[in-house]
């Protein structure tokens, strides 16, 4: 591995996903604990309208992810709190409907695409500086806002009506982090894509989870796990030449089975 940081590209992988996995064990913690998994997939799949609209515009992709996800975010967080619609019910349309609009965008776009493979998998060995500093800057205000809210942020994601008896304005405070979940999945699609961000965001505090109840204690494990995932997918892609995003999930999903299945083991031979 340490031959490999000769190669910049390799060095850059991996400042993104020391970042990432901040990224992955804060807002993955929230997304776990909170149990809207489903509504960050809804997310992640919405914003690939966002990427195709971006293309057809000719604007940047970011932007045009940016823009679906933190509306879809905004809107299924609004219909679910106000019970206008089941909130299964609005993550599908979204989720399909994002879906179906990059497509539709993408196939009406004149000229030569690049390969949807690095928007649906991910390319961290893709990684550029500038999509490093914006994952730092993200990964700040993430940081900061869970420290600083940190009370607030607990209390309504473990028992959300006591917090609204205490003052905590938890409707806010739950779209606030909806668009935070949004702006990270938005950032992070270069890292393992659009189909496979879902299961960063769940795996790492899920295991996190199986140790600790302590919602801080679980978003450090969760980092510490991330980047260990991260780590091992980076060094496996490179030595046997294989995709960087599938592989960190595969590893990923690997130690949660093992996880699972030494509690099993270790619950029955203790009882």
């Amino acid at each position: 591995m340490l031959s490999m940081l000769a190669y910049a590209f390799i060095r850059n992988a991996l400042y993104a996903g020391v970042l990432a996995s901040v990224i992955f064990g804060i807002i993955g913690t929230f997304v776990v604990v909170k149990r809207i998994v489903f509504i960050s997939g809804g997310i992640s799949h919405a914003s690939f309208g966002g990427v195709g609209m971006a293309y057809y515009l000719g604007l940047n992709t970011l932007f045009g992810a940016a823009i679906f996800a933190v509306i879809s975010a905004l809107g299924v967080g609004i219909v679910g709190k106000k019970k206008m619609q089941r909130e299964d019910t609005a993550i599908g349309m979204v989720w399909a409907l994002g879906m179906a609009l990059g497509a539709f965008f993408m196939s009406i776009t004149p000229g030569y695409l690049p390969a949807m493979s690095s928007v649906l998998f991910g390319n961290i060995l893709m990684i550029r500086m500038i999509d490093i500093h914006l994952m730092a800057v993200l990964t700040l205000v993430i940081t900061v806002t869970v420290i600083l809210l940190y009370p607030r942020i607990q209390g309504a994601s473990f028992d959300e009506e006591f917090s609204k008896v205490v003052g905590v304005k938890t409707s806010s405070l739950y779209l606030f982090m909806l668009v935070l979940v949004a702006l990270s999945i938005v950032v992070l699609i270069k890292f393992v894509g659009i189909v496979l961000l879902i299961a960063m965001l769940a795996i790492p505090a899920s295991i996190s989870g199986e140790f600790t109840e302590d919602m801080s204690w679980m978003m450090v494990y969760s980092t510490l796990l991330s980047f260990v995932f991260v780590i091992s997918g980076l060094y496996m892609s490179v030595i046997w030449d294989l995709p960087t995003g599938p592989t960190i999930v595969i590893v990923a999903g690997a130690c949660f089975g093992v996880v699972m299945i030494g509690k099993k083991i270790f619950g029955i031979l203790s009882s």
